[in-house]
């Protein structure tokens, strides 16, 4: 049998966790795998570059966030098949969680790239330790949509499931957060984590109203908030069953008697929007809920 033709081997892509927040969480392993790649692919040229400046790594980088990664993934994909090596890094923590590197980490293994993970840091399970929360199981939401029915879907799993939720957010927003947390699970702790593993590391517990307005006076007093933070939602205790949040208990009550009154579900869920105090979308949905559990209903019966 003649020898199979010789073909060129094709490059390794090393997925690489870099330190969340402590230079020291860096391992010889992710130097390694950044010394191997001809190029490193990452969020931020200036802080990956000074991470590798304190590594004393020289390599060229190049951009590919979550604006740039998507119009670039066939080409890269290319450069590998062709032997090439690349490094995807992050600007903290493993890529490719709540990270645009997903897009670029599917292709290269649906192209029969060899793909290598080097594990690193993580916000999300440092957050579930450092909360100190039952939390032996979780959903993790990543970042949640800002606002309309997305959003509101989310919160809604949040408050349906009866294990952990864990959620990244900007210091900018997560008053906002904790605020519509404290509507849909006010019985339940919640654990801000903020700046993980640098030196002025906090945890703060409490529910979610609690913190909130624990955050509204550290902003009055302190200005605003600064760090990323990652928020822990405890697992509903055993036995426990969860029930709907005040709030919600009335605005179905609200719209239901809209309803009766024969209004439209637009008109209702804008007059429920106005009477109440909540945002147009969520009253839609409140309205929304009702016809289609009445449509249900007729039905069955």
């Amino acid at each position: 049998m003649p020898p199979l033709p010789k073909t060129r081997p094709a490059g390794t892509l090393y997925v690489v966790g870099t330190p969340i927040g402590n230079l020291a969480e860096g391992s010889p392993a992710m130097q390694r795998a950044f010394e191997a790649a001809s190029a490193v692919l990452c969020e931020d040229t200036r802080v990956t570059g000074k991470l590798l400046s304190a590594w004393g790594i020289s390599k060229p980088l190049e951009r590919a966030d979550a604006k740039r990664l998507p119009e670039r993934v066939e080409g890269l994909v290319e450069r590998l098949l062709a032997g090439e090596t690349l490094a995807l890094a992050s600007d903290a923590g493993m890529p490719a969680i709540s990270d645009p590197g997903q897009l670029l980490v599917d292709a290269a293994l649906d192209a029969g790239v060899r793909v290598e993970v080097v594990a690193g840091p993580s916000a999300l399970t440092a957050a579930v330790v450092a909360s100190g929360l039952p939390c032996s199981r979780f959903l993790f939401l990543g970042f949640l949509a800002r606002k309309g029915r997305a959003r509101a879907d989310e919160l809604a799993l949040v408050a349906s499931t009866g294990t952990g939720a864990v959620i990244y957010e900007s210091p900018h927003r997560v008053r906002a957060t904790l605020a519509d947390l404290a509507r849909v699970v006010p019985e339940r702790r919640v654990a801000l984590c903020r700046e993980l593993t640098k030196l002025h590391q906090e945890v703060l517990r409490g529910t979610a109203a609690e913190l909130e307005e624990a955050l509204r006076l550290r902003e009055q007093e302190r200005g605003s908030l600064k760090g990323e933070c990652v928020l822990v939602v405890e697992m509903r205790a055993h036995g426990e069953c969860e029930q709907p949040a005040p709030e919600a208990v009335e605005l179905a009550k609200r719209a239901a008697a809209l309803l009766d009154d024969g209004l439209s579900a637009s008109k209702a869920a804008k007059a429920l929007a106005r009477e109440c105090g909540v945002p147009r979308e969520e009253a839609y949905a409140a309205v929304l809920e009702l016809k289609e559990g009445a449509g249900a209903s007729g039905e069955a019966s």
